[in-house]
């Protein structure tokens, strides 16, 4: 009995740092997003962001006709949506270097990715209430029209894909 406690054990650790490290690479990945020529060439600044989510909004806008009070909700879940991002890349400048400093010895850092996850998902935790809120305002603020054409985007696109 205490050999199989001990393999789920070591199988929640496992997945937990799986679960860091698609976290952490994700949120590094996400850290270096740009567009156009600065795409690669490092975080953007909060001025780019807050320019990058104003286009995105405008080309949301312009897909689903969104009336004025819409297109502020909309803006509302995209300023939310940056909140948690920011959180979760927290005060680290590199998250990668964080994620690799866990293989650093000769042994897994198991304590500190732990730590690493436990951090992230109670960020996620804390702020998911009002994200979904965000969310939730939104859509329940659009026409049937409009919800119908989300309902078809979310279903043609199997998920989120870059490029397309």
């Amino acid at each position: 009995m205490r050999f199989i406690r001990l393999r789920f054990l070591n199988k929640r650790v496992l997945f937990g740092a799986l679960g860091a490290t698609l976290l952490a690479g994700s949120l590094s990945a996400c850290g270096h997003m740009g567009d156009g020529p600065r795409w690669g060439s490092g975080p953007m600044s909060e001025t780019d962001a807050a320019q990058f989510r104003g286009r995105i909004v405008e080309r949301i806008a312009s897909k689903l006709d969104l009336d004025a009070p819409q297109k502020q909700l909309l803006s509302a879940l995209g300023d939310k949506l940056h909140a948690q991002r920011k959180a979760l890349m927290g005060n680290s400048t590199d998250p990668r270097a964080d994620l690799q400093a866990l293989v650093a010895g000769n042994k897994f850092d198991r304590s500190r990715a732990q730590a690493l996850v436990n951090d992230k998902t109670d960020i996620v935790r804390n702020q998911s209430p009002e994200v979904i809120a965000a969310f939730g305002d939104f859509y329940d603020s659009l026409r049937p029209e409009q919800q119908q054409k989300v309902r078809d985007f979310m279903q043609k696109r199997h998920g989120h894909r870059w490029g397309g």
